[in-house]
Protein backbone atom coordinates (compact mmCIF):
# COMPACT_ATOMS: atom_id res chain seq x y z
CA UNK A 1 0.00 0.00 0.00
CA UNK A 2 2.82 2.38 0.79
CA UNK A 3 4.27 1.73 -2.65
CA UNK A 4 0.99 2.60 -4.31
CA UNK A 5 0.72 5.84 -2.35
CA UNK A 6 4.26 6.77 -3.29
CA UNK A 7 3.61 6.04 -6.97
CA UNK A 8 0.40 8.10 -6.93
CA UNK A 9 2.22 10.97 -5.19
CA UNK A 10 5.03 10.92 -7.77
CA UNK A 11 2.59 10.81 -10.67
CA UNK A 12 0.57 13.72 -9.30
CA UNK A 13 3.73 15.72 -8.68
CA UNK A 14 5.14 15.08 -12.17
CA UNK A 15 1.86 15.90 -13.92
CA UNK A 16 1.45 19.06 -11.86
CA UNK A 17 4.99 20.10 -12.79
CA UNK A 18 4.21 19.51 -16.43
CA UNK A 19 1.02 21.48 -16.22
CA UNK A 20 2.68 24.37 -14.43
CA UNK A 21 5.62 24.56 -16.81
CA UNK A 22 3.88 23.81 -20.05
CA UNK A 23 3.17 26.81 -22.19
CA UNK A 24 2.66 27.40 -25.90
CA UNK A 25 6.02 27.12 -27.67
CA UNK A 26 6.40 27.77 -31.39
CA UNK A 27 7.26 24.66 -33.35
CA UNK A 28 10.37 26.32 -34.94
CA UNK A 29 12.09 26.87 -31.60
CA UNK A 30 13.11 23.24 -31.43
CA UNK A 31 16.65 22.73 -32.78
CA UNK A 32 15.46 19.65 -34.66
CA UNK A 33 12.68 21.45 -36.48
CA UNK A 34 14.50 24.63 -37.52
CA UNK A 35 16.06 23.22 -40.73
CA UNK A 36 13.81 24.01 -43.65
CA UNK A 37 16.11 22.72 -46.40
CA UNK A 38 17.09 19.27 -47.55
CA UNK A 39 20.33 17.85 -46.27
CA UNK A 40 20.85 15.36 -49.09
CA UNK A 41 22.27 16.47 -52.48
CA UNK A 42 19.88 17.23 -55.28
CA UNK A 43 19.82 15.34 -58.57
CA UNK A 44 21.96 17.97 -60.32
CA UNK A 45 24.59 17.84 -57.57
CA UNK A 46 25.08 14.07 -57.73
CA UNK A 47 26.59 13.99 -61.21
CA UNK A 48 28.97 16.96 -61.02
CA UNK A 49 32.63 16.28 -60.49
CA UNK A 50 34.76 18.40 -58.28
CA UNK A 51 38.07 19.32 -59.86
CA UNK A 52 41.07 21.07 -58.45
CA UNK A 53 44.13 22.26 -60.27
CA UNK A 54 47.35 23.29 -58.58
CA UNK A 55 49.90 25.24 -60.59
CA UNK A 56 52.47 25.38 -57.80
CA UNK A 57 52.58 23.16 -54.76
CA UNK A 58 54.59 25.37 -52.42
CA UNK A 59 52.84 27.56 -49.89
CA UNK A 60 54.76 30.71 -50.84
CA UNK A 61 53.36 33.46 -53.04
CA UNK A 62 54.88 32.24 -56.31
CA UNK A 63 57.54 33.98 -58.33
CA UNK A 64 58.07 37.70 -57.89
CA UNK A 65 59.87 40.28 -59.97
CA UNK A 66 62.36 41.95 -57.64
CA UNK A 67 63.85 44.46 -60.09
CA UNK A 68 64.08 45.43 -63.74
CA UNK A 69 66.57 47.34 -65.85
CA UNK A 70 67.20 47.98 -69.54
CA UNK A 71 69.30 44.79 -69.53
CA UNK A 72 66.56 42.53 -68.12
CA UNK A 73 64.87 41.36 -64.95
CA UNK A 74 65.66 39.90 -61.54
CA UNK A 75 63.03 37.25 -60.84
CA UNK A 76 63.45 35.55 -57.46
CA UNK A 77 67.23 35.94 -57.66
CA UNK A 78 67.44 34.71 -61.27
CA UNK A 79 68.87 37.22 -63.77
CA UNK A 80 66.98 37.18 -67.06
CA UNK A 81 68.53 39.17 -69.89
CA UNK A 82 66.19 40.72 -72.44
CA UNK A 83 62.46 40.10 -72.85
CA UNK A 84 61.00 37.30 -70.77
CA UNK A 85 57.83 35.27 -70.36
CA UNK A 86 56.82 34.44 -66.81
CA UNK A 87 54.61 31.38 -66.59
CA UNK A 88 54.64 30.42 -62.93
CA UNK A 89 56.69 28.52 -62.00
CA UNK A 90 58.69 28.86 -65.26
CA UNK A 91 60.82 31.79 -66.40
CA UNK A 92 61.47 31.80 -70.15
CA UNK A 93 63.25 34.11 -72.55
CA UNK A 94 60.75 35.57 -75.00
CA UNK A 95 61.77 36.17 -78.60
CA UNK A 96 60.37 39.65 -79.16
CA UNK A 97 62.33 42.83 -79.74
CA UNK A 98 59.59 45.42 -79.36
CA UNK A 99 55.82 45.71 -79.01
CA UNK A 100 55.52 45.30 -82.78
CA UNK A 101 56.87 41.75 -82.45
CA UNK A 102 53.99 40.70 -80.20
CA UNK A 103 52.01 38.62 -82.69
CA UNK A 104 49.60 35.71 -82.54
CA UNK A 105 52.57 33.37 -82.90
CA UNK A 106 54.62 34.99 -80.12
CA UNK A 107 51.76 34.75 -77.60
CA UNK A 108 50.90 31.15 -78.48
CA UNK A 109 52.82 29.88 -75.46
CA UNK A 110 50.45 31.78 -73.16
CA UNK A 111 47.20 30.29 -74.44
CA UNK A 112 48.50 26.73 -74.81
CA UNK A 113 49.05 26.33 -71.08
CA UNK A 114 47.08 23.78 -69.12
CA UNK A 115 45.52 24.83 -66.78
CA UNK A 116 44.78 27.97 -68.73
CA UNK A 117 45.74 31.31 -67.27
CA UNK A 118 43.20 33.95 -66.26
CA UNK A 119 45.21 37.09 -66.93
CA UNK A 120 48.12 37.95 -69.21
CA UNK A 121 50.09 41.05 -68.24
CA UNK A 122 52.07 42.56 -71.14
CA UNK A 123 54.83 45.05 -70.38
CA UNK A 124 55.64 46.97 -73.56
CA UNK A 125 58.79 48.80 -72.45
CA UNK A 126 59.18 52.36 -71.20
CA UNK A 127 55.68 53.41 -72.23
CA UNK A 128 52.34 51.83 -73.08
CA UNK A 129 52.17 50.77 -76.71
CA UNK A 130 49.24 49.56 -78.78
CA UNK A 131 49.06 45.82 -79.37
CA UNK A 132 47.83 44.39 -82.68
CA UNK A 133 44.00 44.01 -82.44
CA UNK A 134 44.16 40.46 -83.87
CA UNK A 135 46.34 39.43 -80.90
CA UNK A 136 43.83 40.88 -78.43
CA UNK A 137 40.95 39.19 -80.28
CA UNK A 138 42.73 35.82 -80.11
CA UNK A 139 43.25 36.14 -76.36
CA UNK A 140 39.61 37.16 -75.91
CA UNK A 141 38.48 34.03 -77.79
CA UNK A 142 40.70 31.96 -75.48
CA UNK A 143 39.06 33.70 -72.45
CA UNK A 144 42.27 35.28 -71.23
CA UNK A 145 42.06 38.82 -69.87
CA UNK A 146 44.89 41.13 -71.03
CA UNK A 147 46.55 44.02 -69.22
CA UNK A 148 48.82 46.10 -71.47
CA UNK A 149 51.04 48.46 -69.46
CA UNK A 150 54.47 49.97 -69.44
CA UNK A 151 56.98 47.51 -67.99
CA UNK A 152 57.40 49.09 -64.51
CA UNK A 153 53.62 49.00 -63.92
CA UNK A 154 53.32 45.55 -65.53
CA UNK A 155 55.90 44.18 -63.06
CA UNK A 156 53.93 45.60 -60.13
CA UNK A 157 50.63 44.26 -61.50
CA UNK A 158 52.12 40.80 -62.04
CA UNK A 159 53.51 40.72 -58.49
CA UNK A 160 50.17 41.83 -57.03
CA UNK A 161 48.11 39.29 -58.96
CA UNK A 162 50.61 36.55 -58.19
CA UNK A 163 50.46 37.22 -54.44
CA UNK A 164 46.66 36.96 -54.70
CA UNK A 165 47.25 33.47 -56.10
CA UNK A 166 45.61 34.26 -59.43
CA UNK A 167 46.53 32.25 -62.53
CA UNK A 168 48.59 34.99 -64.13
CA UNK A 169 51.38 35.10 -66.70
CA UNK A 170 53.49 37.98 -67.99
CA UNK A 171 55.26 38.89 -71.18
CA UNK A 172 57.77 41.64 -70.42
CA UNK A 173 60.01 43.78 -72.59
CA UNK A 174 62.72 45.62 -70.63
CA UNK A 175 62.35 49.40 -70.53
CA UNK A 176 64.82 51.38 -72.58
CA UNK A 177 67.51 53.57 -71.05
CA UNK A 178 66.07 56.76 -69.65
CA UNK A 179 67.80 60.07 -70.31
CA UNK A 180 65.80 61.93 -67.69
CA UNK A 181 68.36 61.40 -64.94
CA UNK A 182 71.50 62.01 -66.95
CA UNK A 183 73.69 64.82 -65.63
CA UNK A 184 74.98 67.25 -68.22
CA UNK A 185 78.65 68.02 -67.88
CA UNK A 186 80.00 71.31 -69.19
Amino acid sequence: MAAAVRTRFLLQRSTQGLLLSSRAVPAFSSPFLCRAHRLEPGDDELYQRTTMTVIKNEADSGILIHSYSPAGFNVDGNRVFGPCALLPPAILQWKVGSHEDITEESISLFHMLEPSIEILVLGTGSRVERINPSVLALLKRKRIAVEVQDTPNACATFNFLNTERRLVAAGLIPPSYSTALEVKQD
